[in-house]
């Protein structure tokens, strides 16, 4: 299961390549915590993904995830090994395993089931068994394990585990930040055991052997790894301007209907209806022909094809209906070459659907085309700058002499300090570019 998984998250999510020698830096650093996990010999990988929340995530028998989002609100190597070293503790515990067994697993997505090949697309990528396995809910009992074992594994490979304290706080801020009616990834998937900081407080006086002076913090070499890291949504690889979705690099643009509940992933781009009874879903089907991808749909088995429907643009358009596990559902499909990649358009639901949300289906459909905006075509993501100060700053000084365009309160979170604090001297990070929403 955690190997499906894996793949699925990697699907979904996309693994981060703007940086390969970051990617090999978690590799390294997750070779060291697995060596000491107690089970060094599961085929452990940790990888990054390319998502802006600030998360970390495990999946049984040994893949392990941190989010580009996360890596931009760290602040030393010591940092990411205690994220790191929580996850290897809840893989090593068999904590998901565990839940599996309980069978405690989120549903995700409509529940309509996937109609379509793997080759074409599932249901917005997010109902397959194995990805459920990210929406697992740990118990209070297994995150302190957790946060155990995390310590343990970071201190036998060097690492000052004093600075599991900063990681804490920080996840904290984020949690503030995002003002309490809407709690942040991490803590959707790691419910707080309690007051962690005092937990680990008490850690370090009752289990740390000796003086954690001299042990590895590693500031400065981890600010410069991830010097020029997107900040926040990289709009490059598709966002959202009200219902309309625009992907700058693919040239396209397509509008939802209004009120929609949308999401893209790389895989694909999905939006659910208000009353959770519709989809509608684009995805690329590659370098094969509307023709061709239309018969790859249509001969699979329980797969109805309809009459032909009007799709501005489309090569090939047809009503559908399918039979699934969960029963039998009914929309359209449309088939549509451009810049030589033939993009596929599905909206569908139970049945009733063709009836209640047919004329949504294809307005929508139609709407899909070249993207002519030169600003919103060469939209930008925001960066971590890395600068040197020569002595400590008050965050406002620093803002003024290195504006950032987020919030002050951004800054100061994503440097560890308070708001009204000062920045030591060194490295700090700045924030660069961007739309400035953040």
């Amino acid at each position: 299961m955690g190997k499906q998984a894996k793949v699925e998250a990697e699907q979904t999510y996309g693994v981060y390549k703007e940086k390969p020698a970051l990617n090999q830096y978690v590799a390294d650093l997750g070779k060291q915590l697995a060596a000491v996990s107690g089970r060094p010999n599961l085929p452990w990988s940790y990888e990054i993904v390319e998502d802006s929340s600030v998360n970390a995530f495990a999946l049984p028998g040994g893949p392990i995830f941190v989010t580009r989002g996360i890596l931009g609100h760290l602040n030393s190597e010591a940092e990411l090994a205690a994220v790191m070293g929580h996850e290897t503790g809840h893989v090593s515990a068999r904590h998901s395993a565990n839940q599996m067994s309980k069978a405690q697993v989120a549903q995700v997505g409509l529940g309509v089931g996937s109609v379509l090949s793997p080759t074409l697309g599932s249901l917005a990528q997010a109902a397959g068994a194995g990805l459920q396995l990210l929406f697992l809910k740990y118990s209070r009992d297994d995150e302190t394990q957790a946060d155990e074992l995390g310590f343990r594994f970071m201190t036998k490979v060097g690492y000052d585990p004093r600075q599991m304290l900063p990681l804490f706080q920080m996840l904290d801020g984020v949690t503030k930040e995002a003002g309490g009616g809407k709690t942040p990834e991490w803590l959707e998937t790691h419910p707080d055991p309690g007051n962690r900081l005092q937990a680990t407080e008490q850690r370090l006086k009752t289990e740390l052997k000796g003086s954690p002076e001299g042990m590895k913090v590693a500031k400065d070499k981890y600010l410069q790894m991830i010097d020029g890291i997107a900040f926040g949504d990289d709009p490059r690889q598709g966002y959202f301007k009200g219902d309309t979705f625009i992907h700058p690099e693919l040239k396209f643009q397509w509008t939802l209907p209004q009120g929609w509940q949308h999401q893209n992933t790389p895989a694909a781009v999905a939006a659910a209806s208000p009353k959770q009874d519709a989809i509608l879903q684009l995805q690329a089907a590659g370098k094969m022909s509307p023709e061709e991808a239309a018969q790859k749909l249509f001969s699979q088995e329980g797969i109805k094809q309809g009459q032909p429907v009007d799709v501005k643009g489309a090569k090939v358009a047809r009503s559908f209906q399918a039979q699934t596990q969960q029963g039998a559902i009914e929309g359209v499909a449309a088939f549509i070459s451009y810049h030589d990649v033939t993009y596929v358009l599905l909206g569908y639901g139970p049945q009733g659907a063709a009836a209640t949300y047919g004329n949504t289906f294809l307005t929508s459909m139609s709407s899909f085309q070249e993207l002519k905006d030169s600003a919103a075509a060469n939209v930008q993501p925001a960066r971590v700058k890395i600068v040197k100060i020569d002595q400590p700053m008050s965050v406002n000084d620093f803002n003024a002499k290195y504006p950032s365009t987020v919030k002050v309160e951004k800054v100061a979170l994503v440097n560890a300090v308070q708001a009204g604090g000062q920045i030591p001297a060194g490295y700090a990070k700045q924030i660069v570019g961007g739309t400035g929403q953040q």
